[in-house]
């Protein structure tokens, strides 16, 4: 399916969106030799919402991930929290994952995190009871005093995730989550950073897995070679994003659609289809139209999946 662009703008966004944002990243550029790699990169973080981080391979986010977090520099352009400038101080309350393992394999999965609980600030004992809180959290409790290299990909992958999380951060940058998880690891980690984001922290994170992002997000930013090109909530895109397209299904053969005026067949399988209306065609009258025919099963609008916007803005 093909999905046509909407000609709202995108102030016409709901106005509760970005009351609540606290980081913002503006036309941030960054090159590497002779390769512009970041190219004007504008889009903001709400507080308590999860937002997704897109793109294929190479597309810039990593990139923008580590400028966040200082670990690199941007060549123009600006990143703030709550309105000033990104301090070292300010970073001391952000958590992050990178997306290669970063853990020391020598030490036990406990003194890993603890470890770098008391590297952000925290008091030895709050770092253990937070630890042990997140071990338990992520069903790691048992492996607590394994050593990080004795762990399948799968556990390290979630050891990293409680490291980003110990020290209860404002902001937590996570790149590739949920890569090695399988799907009950996967859907135990969602559910903390659910729970992560509904007491307030802002959320980042990128993946590969659009089905997982699309249960998962609440705001949505797609970035391609370099350049953002649709950031949203995941209703405002899927708004943008639609066209007037209904599912049908009828009780004999629909191909008689192909024959109505204003109508456009997309899909055709027997007594269900899809069509595209014209911007003049009632929807309501598609439908008296099938009731005269016989009995109808099923009618509605087609709102376009993440994937399918995805597709559609990065071509």
């Amino acid at each position: 399916m093909t999905f046509s662009r909407r000609t709202t703008s995108r102030s016409a966004a709901p106005s509760v969106y970005r009351m609540t944002t606290v980081l913002n990243v503006d036309a941030v550029n960054r090159s590497f030799g002779d390769r512009q790699v970041l190219k004007d990169v504008s889009f903001a973080v709400d507080a308590g919402r999860l937002t997704g981080f897109v793109g294929a391979n190479g597309a810039g986010k990593t990139t923008t991930m580590r400028i966040i977090l200082g670990v690199l520099g941007a060549e123009s352009g600006t990143t703030t929290w709550r309105g000033a400038p990104i301090t070292r101080e300010v970073r001391q309350r952000f958590g992050y994952m990178p997306e290669e393992r970063g853990l020391y394999p020598k030490m036990s999965v406990a003194e890993q995190i603890v470890y770098l609980g008391r590297l952000h600030g925290m008091s030895t004992a709050d770092a253990k009871a937070s630890t042990a809180a997140l071990l338990d959290r992520l069903e790691l409790a048992p492996r607590a005093g394994d050593l990080v290299e004795k762990l399948s990909l799968g556990n390290q992958q979630r050891v990293q995730i409680a490291a980003a999380l110990v020290h209860d951060p404002e902001l937590l940058v996570l790149d590739e989550p949920f890569s090695g998880l399988d799907p009950l690891a996967a859907d135990n980690v969602v559910a903390v950073l659910r729970e992560r984001a509904a007491a307030g922290a802002a959320v980042l994170f990128s993946s590969h897995q659009l089905d997982l992002v699309e249960r998962l997000c609440d705001d949505l930013v797609i970035i391609a070679d370099g350049t953002i090109r649709a950031a949203g909530s995941r209703a405002y895109l899927r708004d943008q994003y639609a066209q007037p397209r209904y599912s049908i299904e009828v009780g004999a053969d629909a191909g008689w659609l192909r024959d109505v005026p204003g109508v456009t067949l997309v899909e055709l399988d027997g007594p269900r289809a899809v069509v595209d209306l014209a911007p003049e065609t009632d929807d309501q009258a598609i439908l008296r139209a099938a009731l005269d025919r016989g009995p109808v099963h099923a009618f509605g609008p087609v709102r376009p999946s993440l994937a399918e916007i995805f597709r559609e803005v990065i071509q």
